[in-house]
């Protein structure tokens, strides 16, 4: 008799211990941010289409919210037509476009007025293809994450993104996958498709490291696990293997939402004060104006020989 009644507690504790975890992954949540819309790279009306349609696809499928941060010249690059073509798309699938500037310039070596401009500019292309509502929210985010790199610029940067209207689109994860994307674009243009393959291989691996590093870097500065907004490229690689990416997310127990529910966490309210040269995740800001030691060397790079072939001039 006794057994029993201490086989039913012991299976009830573990059944709340699992309910627990369930609960807990189930919480997991993931903004998924694509920049450098409508194409990061050549300017192919063809395969951008391609990219676009690829990336739309397997949003659709995993019903996966995301905003598009658009720059202007690039649309026009592609040709008007084409670019805001392409631009509506996402509109449709109904993914909100943000703002990336209209020619992607570097703040850092830039004046003020002329990285301003760069943003005003760019309004009337996103203007075009979804209008303005002053309900729904507008979004910007910096070029290579520079948001400042003297205090006078940091503060003049973040009083008039107020001014206009704009939230600083924050980014939390990063794998790094314009340098796997160099690599892969090198392989496909030697038709070495084997190691396209493992270009692939390596890419989603360091994804899955990326996540975890990063969603235990937040629960080490905020004692729990936040929001993620994911920061990824409309690029070739991610169009062949956007699925797997998706995947990665899901078995982790994420679940999908929009930018603006994960900046809703409190979080997000971090003050950001810190000027910086170079373009700092969010989890490494936060730490600093929280006061919390971590150890940026124990995240991962990618691999060497991926770094390298990203280095190499463009296979012709």
């Amino acid at each position: 008799m006794l057994c029993t009644r201490n086989l039913r507690i012991f299976l009830l504790a573990l059944l709340l211990a699992v309910c627990s975890i369930s609960s807990l992954a189930q919480s997991r949540t993931v903004a998924l941010t694509f920049d450098d819309l409508p194409l990061a790279g050549k300017d192919d009306p063809a395969e951008a289409q391609s990219i676009t349609s690829a990336i739309l696809k397997a949003l659709d499928a995993h019903h996966a919210p995301a905003i598009g941060f658009v720059i202007g010249r690039r649309a026009e690059d592609l040709g008007k037509d084409n670019g805001r073509k392409l631009l509506h798309q996402w509109v449709k699938h109904g993914h909100p476009l943000g703002n990336h500037t209209f020619s992607h310039p570097d703040s850092n070596v830039l004046t003020v007025q002329e990285f301003e401009q760069d943003i005003i500019a760019n309004e009337k292309t996103l203007n075009s293809v979804q209008g303005h509502s002053p309900k729904s929210p507008r979004y910007f985010r910096f070029p290579f994450n520079h948001t400042g790199d003297t205090q006078e610029k940091h503060d003049v940067f973040a009083a008039f993104l107020k001014q206009r209207g704009y939230q600083p689109a924050a980014c939390t994860i990063d794998n790094e996958d314009y340098v796997f994307n160099r690599a892969y674009l090198r392989m496909l243009a030697q038709k070495d498709a084997e190691t396209a393959r493992r270009v692939q291989t390596e890419y989603l691996a360091y994804t899955a490291t990326e996540i975890d590093y990063y969603n235990n870097l937040h629960l080490q500065v905020f004692g729990r696990e936040i929001p993620q907004v994911m920061l990824l490229h409309v690029n070739k690689l991610n169009a062949d293997v956007i699925e797997q990416v998706l995947a990665i997310f899901e078995q982790k127990q994420y679940r999908f939402v929009t930018l603006a529910a994960a900046q809703a966490d409190p979080a997000y309210q971090t003050p950001d004060t810190f000027p910086t040269r170079g373009g700092l995740m969010w989890g490494y800001r936060w730490a600093k104006e929280r006061g919390v030691k971590v150890n940026g060397k124990l995240e991962t790079e990618p691999p060497d020989w991926i770094s390298r072939f990203a280095q190499q001039p463009p296979a012709k």
